[in-house]
């Protein structure tokens, strides 16, 4: 008999099955433009924080989308009873690791090291470290090659922050801004905030329990927001606004409408129906778009330690989360 695991079943139908009751496109659709949305905004954010700095671009992008948010709950058709106070809380919780602290670090690694970094180290080792902490919880088995697979994804991690460390500048023309060690820097900050978004993700089912995916993204958009808020106030005054060109806006624009707002509700949504590890595995399509947008509007290049160290990752990275899945069944 094919059962779930003790983890998966209390957070998701089988993969590639609809809740009863489920409305709108299929889950996977939905992370799937989620994942486009997000591999876009590492090259799109790179370019914001070139001309403000790292806090104020955190601020405007999910200060925007916390706006967007707010005004998509006011118009929402659904008139069901509004949560109460212990569901909200649970939600601008989840804001604050989920919006500001991993923005804190998201953004502040850009201004240190390339979006390509990023765009491979966050959306790879989340899934990783999502396993591992599944693992650590004793919510599922850890099969041989489940440990395996994660031993390896940390091992390319380990190779390819060594490369960054060598990288003495490379990068391209949207590289890094202090050479190797500053490019070193950012990665750690970029790991930093792949914990966060695994820790985020793994929340998911608790946030979502007895509040809709529109209300639950909007207050931890807000909380989150406010927070980034008072964190970029004493940069504003030294940022140069008139430097700030109509491509800047642009991206701001997308940034608060699409990656923030509508990409984060549509995580919710499909973290919903299929559970925080099975949408933790959809973050593999993100370092493709992210790598790609990142060489072909700034240029940008791994070193050839960090191209190894790459591949090694994702290959650790896709073994762990295969064996994770099968290893869900009995």
């Amino acid at each position: 008999m094919s059962t779930e695991s003790e983890y998966e079943s209390t957070t998701a139908a089988p993969s590639g099955a609809a809740r009863p009751g489920s409305e709108g496109p299929p889950a996977h659709l939905l992370l799937t433009v989620t994942m486009v949305l997000w591999g876009c905004a590492f090259a799109s954010s790179k370019e914001v924080v070139g001309q403000v700095p790292h806090s104020v671009a955190a601020f405007l992008r999910f200060g925007g989308g916390a706006l967007a948010l707010l005004v998509a709950l006011r118009l929402s058709a659904d008139r069901r009873t509004r949560p109460g106070w212990r569901e909200r809380g649970r939600a601008a919780m989840a804001g604050v690791l989920g919006v500001f602290v991993y923005n804190v670090c998201f953004f502040w690694g850009l201004s240190l090291a390339p979006a390509m970094d990023g765009s491979l180290i966050i959306p790879v080792l989340s899934p990783v470290l999502t396993s591992a902490f599944v693992l650590l919880a004793g919510r599922e088995t850890a099969s041989v090659g489940r440990v395996a697979g994660l031993v390896l994804g940390l091992a390319g991690a380990v190779v390819f922050f060594l490369g960054a460390g060598g990288a003495g500048g490379a990068g391209g023309a949207g590289g890094a801004a202090g050479g190797g060690g500053g490019r070193l820097a950012g990665d750690l900050l970029f790991l930093a905030a792949a914990a966060c978004w695994a820790a985020f993700t793994l929340l998911g089912p608790r946030v979502l329990a007895g509040i809709e995916p529109l209300r639950a993204t909007t207050y931890a958009t807000v909380a989150g927001a406010l927070l980034l808020g008072a964190y970029s106030a004493p940069d504003w005054g030294s940022t140069d606004w008139s430097g700030a060109g109509t491509g800047v806006w642009l991206n701001v624009l997308f940034l608060a409408l699409g990656p923030a707002a509508l990409a984060n509700l549509l995580y919710y949504r499909g973290v919903k129906e299929v559970g925080p590890a099975s949408a933790s595995l959809m973050m593999f399509l993100v370092p493709a778009i992210g790598t790609l947008c990142a060489a072909v509007f700034l240029g940008e290049s791994f070193t050839g330690t960090q191209s190894a160290g790459a591949g090694i990752l994702v290959a650790g990275a896709v073994l762990a989360a295969a064996r994770g899945r099968r290893g869900g069944r009995t």
